[in-house]
């Protein structure tokens, strides 16, 4: 496949020259810290981490951006879309474990620890089938040497966490200790595999945006 600009012809520089990667990683990198800017996603962040963070959106827009799609297929280069917050991106991704880290560090500030998990809710159940999955995408991706297998997972499994964070309360006060503390076991489950996955295809997420 090849990377096509909007007009869907193969994505050049202005000179019509080959885009060097230095390049990208600079245009990622501009977009990221603007997008970073207008969610006010780290606005109580020291300027260091928060270039830090900058640069791990940046990379998470790039790599996603080029390994979600079928290896063999064509996929046309937008980094306002890629840089987004929402839909099928890196940094919706990121997000997605720098949440799922703030529930777990609150947990732990107010007591909580994670305990047996114990499935009720569906969206409980839609969760841990999503868990379920990931030995199956990683061996898809080994053996059709494709990975947008496990960026596939990676993001159902954001989806699935998102779904069962809206529906099934953690924290509040009026939440049985046993069901806490299934569900802060089953946030631990996610992260692991989140950032296992994203690891493999070399994305790393901060502690907090």
């Amino acid at each position: 496949g090849t990377v096509n600009g909007k007009d869907g012809k193969p994505f050049k520089t202005r000179e019509g020259g080959t885009l060097r990667l230095s390049d990208l990683n600079a245009m990622a990198l501009e977009e990221a810290t603007k997008r970073i800017g207008e969610t006010g996603l780290s606005g109580d962040i020291g300027e260091a981490e928060k270039a830090e963070i900058g640069e791990l959106v940046a990379r998470a827009s790039l790599r996603f951006a080029d390994l979600q799609n079928q290896r063999t297929t064509n996929y046309v280069f937008d980094l306002e879309r890629f840089t987004s917050f929402e839909g099928k991106t890196g940094p919706y991704l990121l997000y997605a474990a720098v949440r799922i880290k703030a529930i777990l560090r609150r947990a732990a500030e107010q007591g909580y620890a994670a305990g047996e998990i114990e499935i009720a809710a569906a969206e409980e159940r839609k969760l841990v089938l999503a868990l379920d999955g990931f030995a199956l995408a990683l061996r898809l991706a080994r053996e059709k040497r494709m990975p947008h297998y496990v960026c596939e997972h990676v993001y159902g499994l954001a989806q699935a966490f998102s779904a069962f964070y809206a529906a099934c309360p953690i924290l509040k006060d009026d939440v049985s200790s046993n069901v806490r503390g299934s569900r802060l076991a089953l946030c631990e489950a996610v992260l692991h595999q989140l950032e296992a996955g994203l690891n493999i295809i070399g994305i790393t997420a901060p502690d907090r945006m």
